[in-house]
């Protein structure tokens, strides 16, 4: 590809965790960007010995690197959107809010990663006030799972009933707009409310039996990342985004581990079209 057609391939950002399983971080990023069509650039913000089944370690990125990265980035490419993934320390997610509040005209979705698939914290204690106070209110939507949802709020969210509350709540709260995933409920299907300048869209869909779900708040809201690239409207880019996670999910597969045991990964390639058939 040549000359001015370079020029039509939308750029997109992702500041996160490198994840050594390919499964989430910037590595779930750049595949979903690339299945999109888009450009991707990725801004390390930490090192995470990990797989779908354990968290064994996470080595932080100096900030001042984390820092370089992203101000080289923004300096050398006409950025579209951008999303933030995991940032560990308050350090961190003091830094990236203090640079991308210089680029207010670029959709930002913050993907709050506090707690691993596996149970495992990849937030540390301090870094949820730099997250309430400087990076979430930056955000065009953020995206929290029900457990960071809780954590954002200080109380439970109980049942699909009081998801819209809460994602109202949240939405005023920090003045963007907020994906509230519903996933972690029980029930034959999944609900996520989408809060968006003081209306609400549902997206609900039949909940997909795989053996893990590591990766899939990456890849969703990377997918969102995408589409907003594309200058797709907040909700189409969503429905866009729900509809790619749902075939990631359906066409996952397994690995059989030499030490025993088997892995699960979605399939966040290009093995299905861009409107999940």
């Amino acid at each position: 590809m040549l000359g001015s057609d370079m020029s039509m391939i939308p750029v997109a950002l992702t500041i996160a965790g490198s994840d050594c399983s390919a499964g989430a971080g910037v590595q779930a990023d750049l595949k979903t960007f690339q299945h999109f069509r888009v450009h991707g650039l990725t801004a390390v913000t930490c090192i995470v010995s990990e797989t779908a089944n354990v968290v064994r370690a996470v080595h932080p990125v100096p900030v001042e690197i984390v820092r370089d990265q992203i101000t080289l980035l923004l300096e050398s490419f006409p950025v579209a959107a951008i999303k933030t993934g995991m940032l560990f320390s308050a350090a961190h997610v003091t830094a990236v809010a203090k640079i991308l509040g210089k680029f207010p005209e670029i959709p930002l979705v913050v993907d709050p990663v506090m707690i691993a698939s596996t149970g495992a914290p990849l937030l540390e204690p301090d870094a949820m006030a730099a997250y309430r106070e400087l990076l979430l209110p930056r955000a065009r939507v953020i995206t929290p799972n029900l457990p960071e949802a809780e954590a954002l709020l200080g109380e439970r969210i109980p049942d699909a009933g009081a998801l819209e509350s809460a994602a109202r709540r949240l939405a005023g709260e920090f003045c963007t707009a907020v994906l509230l995933k519903g996933g972690h409920l029980e029930g034959a299907d999944c609900l996520d409310l989408l809060a968006d300048e003081g209306e609400v869209y549902r997206f609900s869909a039949a909940r997909i039996a795989v053996a893990g779900s590591h990766g899939t708040g990456c890849t969703l809201s990377a997918a969102i990342t995408a589409a907003l690239s594309q200058g797709e409207s907040l909700p189409k880019a969503v429905e866009t985004a729900k509809i790619y996670l749902g075939e990631t999910l359906r066409q996952s597969y397994l690995f059989q581990s030499p030490s025993g045991g088997v892995i699960h990964a979605l399939n966040q390639g290009t093995a299905f079209c861009k409107n999940g058939t």
